[in-house]
Formats: C-alpha cells, sequence, structure tokens
C-alpha cells in the first residue's frame, strides 16, 4: 500500500508542501513490482528530509518537514518545471514519444505540448485500472475524486468491456433455461 499523504507545489518558482489533489490524503495498491523497485531506490538513494512552507510559499509561512522518496542532487524538493524539462522530455524525447528539442533551442525548450508532461502518468494509471476491470468507486478513492461520477467522467471511454461481465453472468444464469425454454418456443417444437 502506498499512502499519499502530501505533494510538493510551485507557486512561481516558490516551492511548498499541500495536501494531495482534491486535498485529499490517500491509500492506493502498490504492485509488488512497483514495492520492489521502490525499495532498491530507496536503498540506492535513501529519502531525504526537506522543510518547506505548508499550503503556500512565503517566509511568514509555517514550515513542515517531510521525508521524499525523490529529490535533486543537492538534497532539495524537485520542482515539476524542473523535473519536465530536465528529466522527464529528455526520456521522451529518447524514447521517441516527442521530437527531440531543436538544435537552436534553449535547454528548457520543447515542442512537446503539456499532454506530454508527467501529470499524464496519473491519467495513465486511471485508464489502465479501469480497463483492467478495476470497480469505478476503488479507482475514484485512489484518484482522490470526490466521486465515482468524476471518474467515470474523465475515464469512461476507457472501458470498452464495460457490460460484457454482467452479460456473462446473466448468459451463465440463464444459459441452459435460456435453451430450454427457446426449444419449447420454436416452429419445430411441440407445444405443451
Amino acid at each position: 500500500m502506498l499512502h499519499v499523504r502530501h505533494q510538493v507545489q510551485a507557486i512561481n518558482g516558490k516551492l511548498y508542501f499541500t495536501l494531495p489533489k482534491g486535498a485529499k490524503t490517500r491509500t492506493v495498491d502498490m504492485p509488488s513490482s512497483v514495492a520492489d523497485e521502490l525499495k532498491r531506490h530507496a536503498e540506492m538513494f535513501p529519502p531525504v528530509e526537506v522543510e518547506l512552507p505548508w499550503e503556500k510559499p512565503g517566509p511568514d509561512r509555517p514550515t513542515r518537514k517531510f521525508s521524499l522518496v525523490l529529490t535533486t542532487r543537492f538534497s532539495n524538493a524537485i520542482a515539476v518545471n524542473t523535473w519536465n524539462t530536465y528529466t522527464w522530455k529528455p526520456a521522451l524525447a529518447e524514447a521517441g514519444i516527442i521530437p527531440p528539442r531543436a538544435k537552436d533551442a534553449k535547454q528548457w525548450q520543447w515542442e512537446a505540448a503539456p499532454k506530454d508532461g508527467f501529470h499524464v502518468l496519473r491519467h495513465t494509471y486511471a485508464s489502465i485500472m479501469l480497463e483492467a476491470g478495476e470497480s469505478v468507486v476503488t479507482s475514484a478513492r485512489w484518484l482522490g475524486h470526490s466521486s465515482p461520477a468524476v471518474t467515470l467522467g474523465y475515464y469512461a471511454h476507457f472501458m470498452p468491456e464495460a457490460g460484457s461481465k454482467g452479460r456473462t453472468v446473466i448468459d451463465g444464469l440463464l444459459g441452459e433455461k435460456g435453451d430450454q425454454c427457446a426449444g419449447r418456443n420454436s416452429p419445430d417444437s411441440p407445444q405443451g
């Protein structure tokens, strides 16, 4: 299980801690393969305690300290723009998902659209869970949505098999009886 209790946000480049999206903490199932990889990462790069303002940036704000699994090489919190520019987008370009940076572009300039940002992993996770048959209620809880209706609004198109489980169950319940009823009502069957 992964417990999501806080996140790092930025306003005008100033980092701070705040509650996760929707101001909701959550507990999410973590596949054992991900847990094993996270353990290996923590052994190589132990979590680092970082202190930042709480709820919004500013010198007059109260601060909190949290151990972060991912930090900069200087043991600081990672700003999303820094991550996207120097880690995420170069990896996408290397994988051939987005075009490489133009030779005359500044180091921070990428042709990639916002849809290619790191946040796309949240949508990828949600769509994979729903396509695999995870319930909308459970997915909504993991994503921190206010209701399953919000989850359906975003991700219903990732559920192409929706309804097939119900049809299969009904076919299983009525299959034999349905076949018997169909035989009685055929024009060749005797009336009884």
